[in-house]
């Protein structure tokens, strides 16, 4: 706890029998008007205070917040735990591994490089739907998880046991946001600290973008990257701007038909259209009670998909009602009721508190939608998905070209464009709201009794966030009716949300190939963007479970649910959504008779514990890990390679390339893939060259814990189209990892890998240039970490999303930003020229720059000359970017 207790703010709070220490937030001026996530900030800080990083005078800026005004005043936020899933998890934990041995060659010992805060990981982004359409499905995709990922799994048990406050949920368990509301939220969190037990928010940051799942749960936290979170977990506070807040009233209710994803989406087009990027935004007002606790997680949940850092509700009822269906303690439910309702944090509907815009949703106005075919924010009606499709078709298709498929059954059929070739229900965001879930049971229940049956082109998946959701189905029966269309678990994970779709049928892959179709997927996830689904389909649509029944039914995008029949009955008749719609009222019935605490209980009372693929793995042991060099997935990090003590001053940037020209909307799936790739890509060649089969390639974000392979996936989806080869194949430009050598005569079209290396090995740095909302999407280390490792130096857009430039800074790569109003296209630049960069060297003398001076010269001499924005927000950031990063920072810090 602090050292220091300027406003005398500790006090007491007696809950039953119990008593716990707190940190009273209404001994500071101004606390009564916060809004509810600034009041946890607030405590936050009263408890931290040492008097140093925390300070009466960041208490007091807090207190005194101005709505109005923009952030500028530097807070340190402690978060009271770090979660984290696989994929992101596993470079955390080769850092903290590789980190134990820099410290011993620094001078320390190994215990130097623990978690100070309790750290806990779900494994949930492995597995992938190989084995789809049969009961056994879910037991053989395990298998081959485990068969890909043994030497994964191993480090992480090692890692288990190495480091202290480290837990691992195992594979097949449930997705790291489910299992963080259903079970690992504490909402109040407790500890005893020198032998006193304290009571305080639970606050939490994890190493996925939608952490900000558990804000549905008032639990304050967001998505930070890898390397962040590894720092929170060795006891560095975040560096944050205080936030404007935004005020989001809700009113009135959802109408019958509509669901939490109509909901959703319709929030996430509100929100991204009005700007939210680096803000909280806070939900109030009369209809806030009527919200059930699992819309307010899907709601949450999608913060990424508006830009905001968090999106919060308070503690109410509904959050009592549902950790009590979820099997909390009694003794805990008293606890946050208790501390929340003492520190002026519960929600009371007829107070309002001060926010710094304002916006309001009626919920009786939210209609039947979709979103697609590349991002969450682009809602559509479902009434004009079938005209919005036609138009959408023109960007990705020609004329129709239809492929006659003959099936491994002997079906023969045709597709065309649109066809929908995978349908899955999948995510937290959907599969952890009992209700849209129920809702697709009963509408494969109401098909299926009038013989309808999804179309033999589509690919059913089924994919709950946790194990409770198969209780729940198994006991209503609606399970038989899913599968009859062909909707059987195919595990327990992220799985189609994360791009681990697997392969479609070899028949339908040729004929999507052989025609250049551009065919469609349905999911009920939180992220569509290109290339990210699966590499044969082009266009992707979020949608609610039960429309992802429906448009397994249907089989295409193009198509009408008002006008056009999904099929016929027995006799003859036609049979349209409406006729088989699920009744509100019948889904709440089968949810209030099918759903029980008890279930809850029993699925996560052995939580850790793993089956016995699990438990039989051979575990190393030791304090530092024992490195293979034949290891194709965990290798040392090489991020502390000749470190020094002291850091090397800033330099400024000369004569520097540009290794991509990137447009708009470049999400950190562009810049990192997470999924397949093939044997003649770089990462492939590295996986060839050390004896890997393509068909046990796995996927990128497998290898995660591999720098080698990781490098070689930067900037390598295959929907990258770098401006750099705009003029390639006939002016259509070039989809891919590839760029101009510049190294080489003629600069030809290469890999960007390859030119990387070249790039390197002459001595040239790199820079790339971006658009608007550059690296926006998943809280991905991989994406900052791998354009560092590829010697880029700076990064110049037109906005960032907050996460990357995070991580940007956090690997040592200087985020900046064109003038106001100005971007590449104005600045007359195509990206061929050459950039100086002076003025970040004033770093040194421990100023940040407001701006710096860019130069860039064409290859005829003449100079195009800008002042960028240096996104260096804070002077902890400054302090990170001066050590080369922030594991070089903390690393230092801890020696």
């Amino acid at each position: 706890m602090g050292a220091v207790n300027s406003f005398e703010a500790k006090s007491t709070l007696a809950v039953g029998e119990k008593e716990y220490g707190i940190y009273r937030i209404d001994r500071v001026p101004g606390h009564e008007r916060l809004p509810y996530s600034l009041k946890v900030l607030l405590e936050n800080l009263l408890r931290t205070e040492d008097g140093a990083n925390v300070t009466r005078a960041h208490i007091e800026a807090l207190g005194n917040w101005d709505p109005s005004a923009q952030p500028d005043t530097e807070i340190q936020f402690s978060p009271a735990r770090v979660i984290m899933q696989d994929f992101t998890g596993v470079p955390c934990v080769v850092d903290l591994a590789t980190m134990r041995e820099a410290v011993v060659e620094l001078g320390g010992t190994p215990d130097k490089i623990n978690p100070l805060a309790p750290a806990e990981m779900v494994i949930d982004h492995s597995v992938i739907s190989d084995v789809y359409g049969s009961a056994d499905a879910a037991a053989r995709n395990v298998e081959i998880e485990y068969q890909r990922n043994g030497e994964r799994y191993q480090f992480l048990r090692w890692g288990q046991g190495a480091f202290d406050e480290f837990k691992v949920v195992p594979p097949g368990t449930g997705i790291v946001h489910q299992v963080n509301i259903e079970y690992l939220a504490r909402v109040t969190f407790t500890r005893e600290i020198d032998g006193e037990m304290f009571a305080y928010p639970d606050t939490c940051v994890g190493t996925d973008s939608h952490t900000t799942m558990e804000n549905g749960l008032g639990v304050l936290g967001w998505g930070v990257g890898g390397i962040e979170a590894e720092a929170a977990m060795l006891g560095q506070p975040i560096s944050m701007l205080i936030p404007r807040v935004v005020g989001f009233k809700l009113s009135g209710e959802i109408p019958a038909g509509v669901t939490a994803t109509d909901v959703v989406l319709t929030i996430t087009q509100m929100l991204r259209k009005h700007g939210v990027v680096g803000k909280f935004v806070e939900f109030y007002g009369e209809g806030v009670g009527s919200v059930p606790l699992a819309n307010r997680a899907t709601i949450g949940n999608m913060s990424p998909e508006f830009g905001s850092t968090a999106a919060m509700f308070p503690v109410d009822d509904v959050t009592l009602d549902y950790m009590r269906l979820t099997g909390r303690s009694d003794e805990q439910i008293e606890l946050v009721k208790a501390y929340t309702q003492a520190q002026g944090m519960w929600h009371d509907p007829s107070r309002e508190p001060e926010f710094s815009e304002y916006l309001e949703l009626d919920l009786g106005t939210v209609v039947s939608s979709i979103a697609g075919p590349k991002r969450p924010q682009d809602r559509i009606e479902l009434s004009n998905s079938k005209s919005q499709f036609e138009t959408d078709l023109k960007n990705y298709a020609q004329a129709s070209n239809p492929a006659k498929v003959k099936d491994e059954q002997g079906r023969e059929f045709e597709i065309d464009h649109g066809a929908v070739t995978l349908a899955s229900i999948t995510s937290c965001t959907n599969t952890s709201n009992p209700s849209v879930m129920l809702a697709a049971g009963v509408l494969a229940r109401n098909a299926a009794a009038r013989g309808l049956r999804a179309k033999p082109w589509v690919k059913t998946t089924l994919a709950p966030g946790s194990k409770v959701v198969t209780d729940y189905y198994e006991k209503s029966g609606l399970n038989r009716d899913l599968e009859k269309l062909g909707f059987y678990t195919v595990g327990y994970g992220c799985v189609t949300c994360i791009g681990n779709s697997g392969p479609l049928n070899q028949e339908i892959s040729d004929a999507v190939n052989d025609h250049d179709l551009a065919v469609t997927a349905v999911l009920s996830g939180n992220r569509n963007f290109e290339g990210r689904i699966n590499p044969d389909i082009k266009m992707n649509y979020l949608a609610s479970p039960p429309l992802v029944i429906a448009y397994s039914l249907a089989g295409t995008m193009d198509f009408d649910f008002d006008t056009d029949a999904l099929g016929q009955d027995e006799s003859g008749n036609d049979v349209y959504l409406r006729d088989i719609w699920p009744d509100p009222v019948e889904v709440q019935k089968i949810a209030d008779a099918s759903i029980d605490s008890g279930m809850f209980t029993q699925k996560y009372a052995t939580v850790f514990d793993g089956d016995e693929h699990w438990t039989s793995l051979p575990t190393p042991d030791g304090d530092t890990f024992a490195w293979d060099d034949k290891s194709t997935y965990v290798r040392k990090a090489p991020y502390f390679d000749g470190m020094q003590l002291e850091p090397t001053p800033v330099t400024d940037i000369s004569g520097a390339r540009v290794l991509a020209k990137l447009g708009d909307s470049v999400t950190t799936d562009h810049i990192s893939p997470a999924g397949s790739f093939r044997a003649e890509t770089p990462a492939g060649q590295y996986l060839v060259e050390n004896g890997i089969s393509p068909k046990d390639f796995n996927t990128y974000g497998s290898r995660r814990g591999n720098h080698e392979v990781m490098i070689r996936g930067t900037f390598a989806n295959i929907r990258l189209r770098n401006q750099l080869l705009a003029n390639e194949n006939n002016g259509a430009g070039v989809e891919g990892g590839f760029t101009r050598d510049f190294t080489q005569e003629g600069a030809p079209k290469s890999y960007i890998y390859d030119a990387s290396q070249n790039y390197q090995a002459a001595g040239i740095p790199l820079v790339v240039l971006g658009g608007k909302e550059y690296g926006s999407g998943s809280s991905r280390d991989w994406a900052a970490k791998g354009t560092s490792l590829l010697g880029v130096k700076a990064v110049i857009t037109e906005s960032f999303e907050r996460i990357h430039r995070s991580n940007l800074i956090g690997m040592g790569v200087l985020p900046l930003q064109f003038p106001e109003g100005e971007n590449a296209e104005s600045l007359g630049l195509d990206g061929t020229e050459t950039f100086d960069i002076s003025g970040i060297t004033a770093l040194n003398d421990g100023v940040t720059p407001r701006t710096v001076s860019v130069t860039a010269t064409r290859s005829d001499g003449s100079t195009v000359e800008f002042d960028a924005v240096v996104r260096i927000d804070t002077p902890g950031e400054a302090d990170y970017y001066r050590n080369g990063g922030i594991l070089q920072y903390v690393l230092r810090s801890l020696v």
